[in-house]
């Protein structure tokens, strides 16, 4: 339930910082991603703060900061089918749940 940049992280981030200060008009989406465990609702609210920290971090280091944005999505994208809601319990390994808990950037705009 984090959603501190962790070291790893932060180094990916600066490759996003890095790019949007040698193109200052591109826009980004930054999507978070949960895994299934928990609630629908507090994986919302996880991968919504995830994408605040992240989007937040970025801002900090370009010029016109509303060209990136943060978007939660939770658990409604999936990259590996690993339902468990309610009932349902996954049989998945965990580094197929990890494949889930992740950051997409999108180019909205160049």
């Amino acid at each position: 339930g984090k959603y501190v940049i962790r070291k790893d992280a932060a180094v990916e981030l600066e490759k996003i910082v890095k790019v949007m200060n040698e193109y200052p008009t591109m826009v980004i989406e930054l999507g978070s991603y949960t895994d299934c465990r928990s609630s629908k609702d507090f994986n919302m609210k996880l991968s919504s703060n995830r994408a605040k920290a992240s989007a937040d971090y970025i801002k900090k280091k370009i010029k016109n900061p509303e060209r990136i944005y943060g978007k939660g999505y939770g658990e409604s994208k999936l990259k590996v089918n690993c339902p468990c809601e309610g009932a349902v319990k996954s049989n998945c390994s965990e580094e197929e749940h990890q494949k889930n808990r992740r950051t997409e950037f999108i180019i909205m705009k160049m």
